[in-house]
């Protein structure tokens, strides 16, 4: 006598199941509710994107997608599914990169992300290494700001990031790397000028030059702000990056608090500047590198971080232990 169950699976087993190619049509349309646009971020013509879309609704059994002649929308059905269809493909992505690490650490291509105030300063470091030491890899850099990195990383489109911690968001593993202070960049004659020793109680009464909004360095410099007392927003004159800012410094602007690791690329560039030293415990910033909680090459990105621990200690920070 057969079982339900035995009924039961040979009667699923003749039905035809969704292809990888199908289900990232899908997604893709899911992702941005538009034919062209899905088409053009998955590298599909449209006719066959719309068609793996329609294939797909045909094996499932429902109809995923209302269309209109001005729009898509997600049906119910396609509201549930596309949870499900995003989740496969994430599953078979981690296959691959599994297999590969398998086959071949530090080989292919490893997207990443890095932010905008770490990137100058830190980039030689990482190239000289990978060149020297995992010449199989493709490194692919995307300088991006911190919020726009941890959507690419939760989504998969990047590997790796490099950044200011701590980031507390659930499911992302950090790999610290070192600690460094921040310095006072201030014009030639501002009082502060060249000093050592400097309180952050100072930064009370500064007309301080912060980056624009979005930026994690902005966000940490009004932290300081705070801790020293300042109850107020400081900010009159922002930029969109620190070699912008230096130079309203130069121009006599206000001041301007910099990363120690971008003294040397930033302040060289006037010879209107100087620089000013807090005293200890100065204000810091931690950078590290992050992955996915449970990524396939965790191994290889530890070992990577050990790696790049070792290349930075000639820079002014201080380096961290993989425990920190």
């Amino acid at each position: 006598m057969t079982s339900p169950i035995g009924r039961a699976g040979a009667k699923g087993g003749g039905r035809r199941s969704p292809s990888l190619a199908q289900l990232r049509a899908f997604t893709a349309v899911a992702e941005h509710l538009h034919f062209r646009d899905a088409a053009a971020a998955i590298g599909m013509s449209q006719p066959a994107l719309s068609g793996a879309v329609s294939a797909l609704e045909e094996i499932l059994g429902v109809t995923l997608l209302e269309r209109t002649t001005r729009k898509v929308l997600l049906s119910p059905a396609g509201e549930r599914l596309a949870v499900r269809a995003k989740a496969v493909l994430d599953e078979v992505g981690a296959l691959m990169e599994e297999a590969q690490a398998v086959r071949a650490p530090f080989t292919g291509a490893l997207r990443l992300g890095v932010i905008p105030t770490v990137a100058p300063y830190l980039l030689p470091t990482v190239l000289r290494l990978v060149h020297d030491r995992y010449p199989d890899l493709d490194l692919q850099v995307h300088e991006e700001q911190t919020a726009s990195l941890l959507e690419g990383l939760a989504v998969g489109r990047l590997d790796l990031l490099l950044l200011a911690v701590p980031l507390g968001v659930p499911g992302v593993l950090e790999l610290p790397l070192f600690d460094e202070d921040f310095v006072l960049v201030t014009p030639l004659d501002h009082w502060l000028g060249g000093r050592e020793g400097i309180s952050r109680e100072a930064l009370r009464e500064l007309r301080l030059l912060l980056l624009d909004e979005g930026h994690c360095l902005r966000d940490q410099a009004l932290d300081i702000c705070r801790e020293a007392g300042r109850a107020d927003a400081p900010v009159t004159t922002t930029a969109a990056g620190l070699s912008t800012l230096v130079q309203l410094v130069a121009g006599g602007l206000g001041v301007t608090l910099l990363p120690r690791t971008a003294v040397k690329v930033e302040t060289t560039r006037s010879d209107q500047l100087l620089t000013g030293y807090f005293a200890d415990p100065a204000p810091t910033r931690r950078i590290a590198l992050a992955m996915r909680a449970g990524a396939a090459r965790g191994t290889e990105y530890r070992e990577l971080a050990e790696a790049l621990r070792e290349e930075l200690r000639p820079l002014p920070v201080r380096v961290l232990g993989a425990e920190a």
